[in-house]
């Protein structure tokens, strides 16, 4: 049922209540409509409920199972046509394991980080694929010597299709400006690329299933320092148990292909909104995040 939005107000209030009234399913994951008119389904529930026909007999020729036509007799009947068969990672109906069997093998065949991304447009065996409007793959600089990675997208990230794009990148832009960094100067990615519905968190068959890309992505990328933004991002790239108030401002060994590198864990900046006082542990840690880029951590 449609508010009256406009009623007894300025239209400058009304096309606010209204930008808010959207802006309010959009978060809540409401993307499609069912009808061009609203209905009043408390209404509906009061009214009385419409008369059905009784069924009409059905004719007993129509009861019976239909038989399969014979051949001529003395020609041997045509073969059975075997049954369509699934290919694992091709749908979003594949078994969690097979489909990060085929996730792994699909981000082994990726040489570069644009066919790890063509790669990723085509897997269609993660189901938030599905419900997300665009892929969030990345932002900043390939080249970078940090790489910033994150959880999953946010509303403004699945509008526009790069990571940190709402308030959570804009609080992450001035904390990478407070150590001398800005994206051009640094990579970031999320561990997740696309946006769950209604921003709840990924699930664990989720994230295990996006893990493969992610990684290979760090080792297209071959920083020298990986920053885990969250305690999600830090448990999937590091295997530690503990929270992120426990773990953030350690190192943690990553190992790439062909060196180890380190991996520092430290608060997200969307928990930095809801809790603004952790903001001196953060910086605590990009200070860290600089001393490391500089050879003096």
């Amino acid at each position: 049922m449609t508010p009256h939005i406009g009623l007894m107000t300025s239209p400058a209030d009304a096309q606010h209540d209204l930008i808010a009234y959207l802006d309010f399913h959009a978060e809540s994951g409401v993307d499609a409509a069912l009808d061009e008119r609203p209905h009043d389904r408390f209404g509906e529930a009061d009214a009385p409920a419409p008369r059905r026909a009784a069924p009409q007999a059905a004719p007993q020729a129509a009861l019976q199972p239909a038989r399969p036509a014979l051949p001529p007799r003395g020609e041997a009947p045509p073969p059975a046509r075997p049954s369509p068969q699934r290919t694992f990672g091709q749908s979003a109906s594949a078994k969690p394991d097979e489909a990060a069997s085929d996730a792994r093998a699909r981000a082994r065949a990726a040489g570069t980080l644009a066919e790890l991304e063509a790669i990723l447009r085509d897997f269609d065996a993660c189901p938030l694929r599905f419900t997300a409007k665009n892929l969030v793959f990345a932002d900043g600089n390939p080249a970078a010597r940090v790489m910033f990675v994150g959880e999953a997208p946010g509303a403004d990230e699945d509008r526009v299709g790069k990571p940190f794009m709402g308030r959570s990148g804009q609080l992450l832009d001035r904390m990478m400006k407070a150590i001398g960094l800005d994206r051009t100067e640094a990579y970031v990615a999320n561990i997740v690329p696309w946006r769950p519905p209604g921003n709840r968190n990924p699930t664990p068959q989720e994230v295990s299933v996006c893990k493969p890309f992610i990684e290979r992505q760090i080792e297209l990328v071959d920083p020298d320092l990986v920053v885990c933004l969250g305690s999600p991002s830090t448990q999937t790239l590091t295997g530690t148990k503990d929270g992120i108030l426990k773990a953030r401002g350690r190192f943690f060994p990553y190992r790439l292909p062909n060196r180890e590198v380190r991996a520092l864990a430290t608060l997200h900046p969307a928990y930095l909104l809801r809790q603004p006082v952790q903001k001196r542990l953060a910086w605590r840690d990009f200070r860290l995040v600089r001393a490391a880029l500089d050879g003096k951590a």
